[in-house]
C-alpha cells in the first residue's frame, strides 16, 4: 500500500495528461448508451467554448472602440427615432445628449467599433461611423487613447479607414468571404452599448445579400451573431481567428438585436480599403450597361435552366461594353469565369475591377453561349454618387443624389427622373415625416426637379417657406412638406 501511496501521490497535476485522457475514455466507453452520448456531446461543447475563448483572446487586441465628436447647429435637437418601427437600422452606437457648447453651436459623439489592420495602425472601419465626424478618438484594449486621422471613406461601400501614430500594434488577419458557407460558426467583436471588446457568437445565416437599400454596392453577409448599436465597424470573425466580415446594420424593429445582421463581406472592403490607404478615394470600374435579375418567366424565355446571371437591358452608347460587341438582351453568365448570380453580383465584380483591366465575358445570345473580352473603364464623374452639399442635410435632415440609370434599375424607377434619398438623419424632421433612404423626390414647391442642380435650385428659390416635396415609391406619388431647419 506505501508503494502504491507513493505512485499516486496526492498531487494529480503530476500524472500523466495521456493516462488521463485513456481513463477518460474507458470511463465513458463503460457508461450506458444514453450517458455516453451524453457525456460525448457535453466533451463536444466544451470544446466548441474553448474554440471560442482561444479566438476571443487572439482578436480582441487588435479590435478598438472609437468615439466621435461632431459640433452642429443648436437647432439639430435630437428627437424620439422614427425608426423604433423600421425593419432596417444602422447602429452608430448609443449617441449621447447633446452638450451645449460657445455659441449658437451644439457637440453631438456617438461611438462605434473598428479593428487594426496593420502594425502601424491603420484601422477598418465603417464609413457611417467616422465619416462626418470632426473628432474621432480610438481607444485599445490595453487601455491606450489615441486621436484618430481619417485616410479616406467610402460612401458607396460604406468602408472607412482611420489611422492612429503607433508601431508594433496587434493585428486582425484578413481571410476569404468568398469561401464561407451558410451554417459556419462566426464571431462578432466591438463595442455594444459601450461595452468594450464584447463577443457573440452565431452562424452564418445567408449570403450575398442585395437590394436591402444600405448602401450603394450590396453583398452582405446575414448572421444570426448578436450584434447591437456600438457594433459597427467592428469585425466579424470565423473559428480560426480570420475576419470574414464588418458588421454594418440589423433589422430590428426595437433598435436592438432581433436575430439578424448584415456584414459588408471582406473580399468586398479588401479592395476599397486598399484604394483608400493609397489614394484617398476609390476609383470604379465601368461598363456602360443597365442591368436586371432574370425572372423564371425571363429565364425559360432565353432557353436558360435557372435564374442565374444578369440581363442586359440597355447598352449605353461609346461605352466599354458597346466597344466589346455586348447587345441588349444578352444574358451575363460569367465575369473572368466566375459565375454570375445576380445583377448586384455583376454589379459589384465590375466596380472593384481596376479600370483599365481587360475581362472576359460570357454571355447567352439566341441560345449560345458567346465570349467577349472586354477593356474596364472608369465610371464616369457625373455617375458617381456625387450628393448634396452638407448644407441639405443641416436643413433639411436629408441628403440626395442625380437619379441615374444604374440607380433608377437598382431601385425600381425605370423611366423616371429626379433625386434619390442616399441618406436621412434619424432624428430629424424629415424621419419624422416618413422619408427614407430609397425613395425619389420629383419635384420641390411644385417645380420639376431632374438632377442635383435643379433641385438645389429650387431649394433655393422656396425662401423660408416650408418645402413642398412629390415623393415617388414603387406604390406611386404623394406630397410631403418639411420644415426648414434654422
Amino acid at each position: 500500500m506505501e508503494k502504491a501511496s507513493s505512485y499516486y501521490p496526492q498531487h494529480p497535476r503530476r500524472v500523466c495528461p495521456l493516462i488521463v485522457g485513456l481513463l477518460a475514455v474507458l470511463i465513458v466507453a463503460g457508461l450506458p448508451p444514453a450517458a455516453r452520448a451524453q457525456e460525448e456531446a457535453l466533451q463536444s461543447l466544451k470544446q466548441t467554448g474553448k474554440a471560442f475563448a482561444a479566438v476571443a483572446r487572439e482578436a480582441s487586441p487588435a479590435v478598438v472602440f472609437i468615439s466621435v465628436e461632431k459640433t452642429v447647429s443648436a437647432q439639430a435637437e435630437r428627437l424620439p427615432s422614427p425608426f423604433d418601427d423600421e425593419f432596417l437600422r444602422r447602429f452608430f452606437g448609443q449617441p449621447l445628449k447633446p452638450q451645449d457648447t460657445p455659441g449658437n453651436r451644439r457637440l453631438v459623439v456617438g461611438q462605434g467599433s473598428g479593428f487594426i489592420i496593420s502594425p502601424d495602425g491603420y484601422i477598418l472601419t465603417n464609413n457611417h461611423v467616422v465619416g462626418e465626424a470632426d473628432k474621432v478618438r480610438v481607444k485599445l484594449l490595453d487601455g491606450r487613447e489615441f486621436t484618430a486621422k481619417t485616410v479616406g471613406t467610402d460612401a458607396p461601400t460604406d468602408v472607412a479607414v482611420i489611422k492612429i501614430e503607433a508601431h508594433d500594434l496587434p493585428v486582425l488577419s484578413l481571410g476569404d468571404s468568398d469561401i464561407l458557407e451558410v451554417g459556419e460558426w462566426v464571431l462578432a467583436l466591438g463595442n455594444p452599448f459601450g461595452l468594450s471588446h464584447t463577443l457573440t457568437a452565431g452562424i452564418v445565416s445567408a449570403k450575398g445579400r442585395s437590394r436591402i437599400g444600405i448602401s450603394d454596392y450590396e453583398d452582405y453577409i446575414q448572421t444570426d451573431a448578436a450584434i447591437n448599436p456600438g457594433n459597427s465597424g467592428g469585425p466579424l470573425i470565423n473559428l480560426e481567428g480570420r475576419v470574414v466580415g464588418i458588421n454594418t446594420a440589423i433589422f430590428s424593429r426595437s433598435g436592438g438585436y432581433m436575430g439578424i445582421g448584415f456584414a459588408i463581406p471582406v473580399n468586398l472592403a479588401r479592395g476599397v480599403y486598399t484604394q483608400l490607404i493609397e489614394h484617398g478615394s476609390v476609383s470604379r470600374g465601368y461598363l456602360g450597361i443597365m442591368i436586371q435579375d432574370l425572372t423564371p418567366d425571363l429565364a425559360r424565355s432565353f432557353d436558360l435552366e435557372d435564374t442565374r446571371g444578369a440581363l442586359i437591358s440597355e447598352v449605353m452608347d461609346d461605352t466599354p461594353a458597346k466597344k466589346a460587341g455586348l447587345k441588349q438582351g444578352d444574358v451575363i453568365l460569367s465575369f473572368n469565369d466566375e459565375t454570375m448570380e445576380s445583377s448586384a453580383d455583376l454589379r459589384n465584380r465590375v466596380s472593384m475591377t481596376a479600370p483599365g483591366t481587360r475581362v472576359k465575358i460570357t454571355v447567352v445570345r439566341d441560345k449560345s453561349h458567346k465570349t467577349f473580352t472586354v477593356k474596364i473603364g472608369e465610371l464616369p464623374a457625373e455617375t458617381r454618387l456625387a450628393s448634396s452639399s452638407p448644407d441639405e442635410m443641416e436643413t433639411l435632415g436629408l441628403t440626395v443624389v442625380t437619379l441615374t440609370a444604374e440607380l433608377a434599375e437598382q431601385y425600381g424607377f425605370p423611366g423616371e427622373e429626379g433625386v434619390l434619398v442616399t441618406q436621412v438623419d434619424p432624428q430629424s424632421l424629415a424621419a419624422l415625416s416618413g422619408l427614407r433612404p430609397g425613395l425619389l423626390i420629383q419635384e420641390v414647391n411644385r417645380r420639376a426637379v431632374r438632377d442635383l442642380k435643379g433641385f438645389e435650385e429650387a431649394l433655393e428659390e422656396g425662401g423660408e417657406r416650408p418645402v413642398l416635396l412629390l415623393i415617388r415609391d414603387r406604390q406611386g406619388t404623394h406630397y410631403l412638406a418639411l420644415e426648414r431647419r434654422s
